[in-house]
């Protein structure tokens, strides 16, 4: 309802308040004299855009044409009546005689307003209902003939009529109070009027509907006709009202919420613009600057830019702004084809790495290798090393000394429990939170496309997981022939990893995947003589635990003495991070006393090691007594390194029974049992009676049964120990012996040597028997670690029991009871 518009409404109601005058609905009074006034014969003729008259209906219109404005002032001077009719197309502004309707409305003008805009504004109301016969003249407006529209007005008060009347009020009520543009006044007017014909016509006036719908209502000529098609258009209103309403209502939460979250980004925004924040022009001109000096590819850049355009066209408000934001950040940070020179002074480089490490001479070779290749070439793909061996000896922090040799940017990046194949390759970035693998993460961080890349524990990567297999990831990070193109799903393009020298770390090779394992070149760090962790002792751990703990040298001194001693007593490693804790205790023990003021002794005393570092932990490991028959020293390899074990036999009256304790695995208790049958098959040759398997039962000990033991290495130990026992033979003293046995009587090689050889000598040990086939291993062994040994090589266990076992009967031999 209330079709006029909104600008003629609203000056409408103020101008009625300024002047303080009130427009009275039509009384019955009213109405009984506008239809008994007459109509002249001839009217001049005021044509209408976009609305039609009612007769008792007032309203403003906004007069424009000169025509127009020239009959309303002559009409409104003189006090004359006018005709009101409508035109049929409204966009024509100088109409004709045939662009009018016929029929229309006898008015009279009750007021004339000057607007502040130089328009004239006339408010008129509608007596009679007239049809012009003849335009007359239409200079200097229209002047028309006219006659009195036939209707018939005349109503019959009956319920059919009371209800039909009731029904209009109570649609257009409701219209009103659904209707937010209307306001509620009208309702008021609606149930105040007395006069049903104005009724209609009031309602007909007001009514949504197009121009050409109310010409039709004006011209039906029986009021109750005219009130049926107006409560058609009325029920028709109030159901687009209420499906209107109805889906307002269905999406009123969510656009309040949007225009709440709209309302407050503007204001942050704002605030932010004014703290001197970034706004997201901002942003995008400061992802251009940094584009401009990216050396990367034609492709990237074109990606760039395609994913920067889309930027632009992204509301800052939309979650996907930041996701491509942050995309795009990734891109620019990142190091596309920017190195950092090498250092090509090999004698620079070597002074470097000697500085840092002790001994470590294969890689220390390999690096200045890769360096002098690197010179006379000018282009090379780097190396993918890894560094296998026991713990603390030095294979971490020798990537540290790497890269500072060759004047690298250093990453190093822990595998230890990885189980997440993202890791490696990140996530693709329409995920929440997506992000590049820890790969592309490390070089963005370091602004460098060459650094040296230390991927430490590799040897700790979980396998298949229902996150993916993070080994079969890393295959294409440590391929030289595909790690020029990189795939990260994050970036989801290339990039170039060949330029990065990678170097792993394991502890072992065993749990590495073999397609993994090959494409790296291994090099293995055995463990450290006393010798040299008295001397790394001296030229590293000492100074850096001073540096530490802000001790100077002068005032604490450890002599040789006392370092080899706690090396001794106190540690059992190959490398020498447990020496290096100790050393640690032992400075804070004396920085107490500097700190404090007291006077303390500056060298380091032997009673003082019990006090500060409590009771030895380990006695010198030591080869025992041969004078008991069964007992023979082997040589194994564990985590941290070699140690020596002790292999035990004893028999007593039985049924032929053999007992394995010690805490052993299914290899070595399988290694037990070879050396039983094997010795069984062959007593002839060692003059060892038959019933000696029969009548006595057998039991083997490996002692430190707390500590799980395995592997095939101690099969020649366990096989001379049961020789022993039944021949009661001694063994050759100072021996030890290392290597797997078959059924068929051969010795096999096996690994751990040099940490083997290490234990051997901890343990002043100065012949060793191994397989032949492990010569190749001795041979490349530095001599420094094998002086004073001497090797037995041999082929078959026999060989083996005669190089072990000597003639003489150990003293207070078995007595076998045979029949």
């Amino acid at each position: 309802m209330f079709r006029q518009t909104e600008s003629n409404e609203n000056f409408f109601l103020d101008a009625v308040d300024s002047e303080t005058e009130f427009i009275p609905l039509l009384s019955q009074e009213d109405e009984e004299m506008m239809n008994a006034e007459e109509i002249p014969e001839k009217l001049p003729i005021l044509p209408l855009r976009n609305t039609v008259l009612f007769p008792g209906v007032v309203i403003p219109i906004t007069v424009g044409r000169d025509k127009s404005i020239q009959l309303i002032r002559e009409a409104y001077s003189g006090k004359k009546s006018i005709g009101v009719v409508a035109q049929k197309d409204s966009e024509i502004d100088d109409p004709k005689a045939g662009d009018l309707y016929r029929v229309g409305t006898m008015a009279s003008i009750m007021k004339i307003l000057q607007m502040p805009d130089g328009n004239t504004t006339v408010i008129i109301q509608g007596k009679k209902r007239i049809k012009i016969e003849e335009i007359v003249t239409d200079v200097p407006y229209f002047l028309a003939r006219v006659t009195n529209f036939e209707s018939n007005e005349k109503i019959i008060e009956d319920d059919n009529f009371q209800a039909l009347i009731s029904s209009l009020k109570d649609l257009s009520i409701q219209i009103i109070k659904l209707s937010p543009n209307i306001p509620s006044d009208a309702a008021f007017a609606i149930k105040n009027i007395e006069s049903t014909v104005f009724l209609v016509n009031f309602v007909s006036s007001n009514l949504n509907i197009k121009t050409t719908e109310k010409q039709k209502l004006l011209e039906i000529s029986e009021v109750v006709g005219r009130a049926k098609k107006v409560l058609q258009a009325l029920s028709k209103e109030l159901q687009m009202l209420e499906l209107k309403n109805e889906i307002q209502d269905k999406v009123k939460t969510d656009l309040d919420k949007q225009q709440r979250d709209y309302i407050l980004n503007q204001q942050l925004k704002t605030i932010q613009e004014e703290l001197g924040g970034t706004s997201q022009q901002h942003e995008i001109e400061e992802l251009r600057e940094k584009a401009k000096d990216k050396k990367w590819s034609k492709e990237v850049s074109e990606i760039f830019s395609k994913e920067l355009t889309k930027l632009m066209r992204i509301n800052p408000n939309a979650m996907d702004y930041s996701i491509h934001l942050s995309y795009l950040e990734t891109l620019v940070e990142l190091p596309w084809n920017e190195y950092t020179s090498d250092n090509f002074d090999l004698k620079h480089a070597q002074k470097i790495l000697d500085q840092d490490h002790y001994g470590l001479e294969k890689v220390k070779e390999r690096i200045i290798e890769y360096l002098a290749v690197l010179k006379l070439k000018g282009d090379m793909k780097s190396p993918i090393i890894c560094l296998t061996g026991p713990p603390g000896v030095g294979k971490t922090s020798l990537g540290k000394s790497i890269a500072r040799a060759l004047e690298r940017k250093y990453i190093r990046m822990s595998l230890g429990g990885l189980r997440d194949e993202a890791e490696i390759r990140g996530h693709r970035k329409t995920y929440i939170g997506a992000l590049p693998g820890r790969i592309i993460q490390s070089i963005k961080k370091v602004k460098s496309s060459n650094p040296v890349f230390v991927l430490d524990e590799i040897d700790k990567v979980i396998g298949a997981t229902h996150n993916g297999d993070p080994s079969a990831a890393m295959l294409e990070v440590l391929d030289p022939e595909q790690n020029t193109s990189f795939h990260d799903n994050y970036l989801e393009m290339e990039f170039d990893l060949s330029k990065v020298l990678f170097v792993a770390t394991a502890n072992t090779l065993n749990t590495i995947h073999p397609a993994l394992r090959d494409r790296m070149e291994i090099i293995d760090i055995s463990g450290y003589l006393l010798e040299e962790k008295i001397e790394i002792a001296k030229r590293h751990l000492t100074p850096k635990q001073l540096k530490e703990h802000g001790v100077k040298s002068t005032q604490v001194a450890f002599p040789k003495i006392i370092m080899q001693k706690i090396i001794e007593n106190y540690t059992r490693e190959s490398g020498v991070r447990s020496l290096e804790k100790h050393i640690a205790k032992i400075i804070r023990n004396k920085a107490r006393y500097i700190a404090e003021g007291e006077s303390f002794e500056r060298k380091i005393k032997d009673e003082e090691l019990e006090k500060i570092l409590g009771a030895s932990k380990f006695q010198k490991e030591q080869s025992i007594s041969n004078e008991m028959a069964g007992v023979v020293t082997g040589l194994a390899w564990t985590a941290v390194g070699g140690e020596i074990l002790f292999v035990e036999a004893s028999l007593s009256l039985g049924k032929g029974n053999m007992t394995l304790t010690g805490n052993l695995g299914d290899v070595m208790k399988e290694s037990a049992t070879l050396a039983y049958e094997y010795l069984k098959a062959h007593a002839n040759l060692l003059d060892i009676s038959p019933e000696h398997f029969t009548k006595y039962n057998l039991h083997m000990h490996i002692p430190e049964g707390a500590t799980p033991k395995d592997g095939p290495s101690a099969g020649v130990t366990m096989l001379t120990s049961l020789a022993s026992l039944y021949t009661q033979r001694k063994v050759r003293a100072n021996i030890a012996m290392t290597g797997e046995i078959t059924l068929r009587g051969k010795v096999l090689p096996v690994g751990g040597i040099k940490e083997k050889i290490l234990a051997a000598k901890r343990a002043n040990i100065h012949t060793i028997i191994i397989s032949k086939e492990n010569e190749k291993d001795i041979n490349e062994i530095s001599e420094k670690y094998i002086k004073g040994l001497k090797f037995i090589y041999v082929d078959t266990m026999l060989e083996v029991l005669e190089n072990a076992l000597l003639k003489e009967k150990v003293s207070n031999p078995v007595k076998f009871k045979l029949n």
